[in-house]
């Protein structure tokens, strides 16, 4: 099945550094048009798509079926708030979010407890892209000091 993007997410995609090795985290993932377009993008890699919803990650789960069975998209219902690495997961490389309360500003609160969240679940080099109301976005990912 092809994916049609709104302009908006089609630019969003566009502008993140994609390559077909990478393993990508999309937060808030909503019905997963996006997930299904940077999947189709990768090769060894493959795409995490989380969102708070129930229905959201239903519905990204019955459209996403050619992805999810060639192993490059999996989709888990959580919120970032609460996001944590499975024991069998290996770190990120990429995260992204589209319109994602806790990490556009509408939250602060939740963003500090999100961002310490991607640290945790990403490599030391990963880069963070947030779009909200805002153009795309680069973020840099707090690092505890050593």
């Amino acid at each position: 099945m092809s994916t049609h993007l709104s302009p908006r997410l089609a630019r969003i995609v566009q502008a993140l550094p994609l390559e077909p090795h990478l393993r990508v985290l999309e937060i808030g993932c909503g019905p997963g048009a996006a997930a299904r377009v940077i999947a189709d993008r990768l090769t060894t890699g493959h795409l995490l798509a989380i969102d708070r919803s129930a229905t959201a990650v239903d519905q990204l789960k019955k459209r996403s079926t050619a992805q999810i069975d060639s192993g490059r998209l999996s989709a888990r219902q959580v919120a970032i708030e609460d996001f944590v690495l499975t024991e069998d997961e290996e770190p990120f490389d990429l995260v992204f979010a589209v319109r994602v309360g806790a990490l556009d500003g509408r939250h602060p609160q939740a963003g500090h407890a999100a961002l310490q969240r991607i640290a945790g679940a990403t490599h030391p080099r990963a880069r963070l892209f947030i779009a909200g109301a805002h153009p795309l976005r680069e973020v840099p990912i707090p690092r505890p000091r050593r």
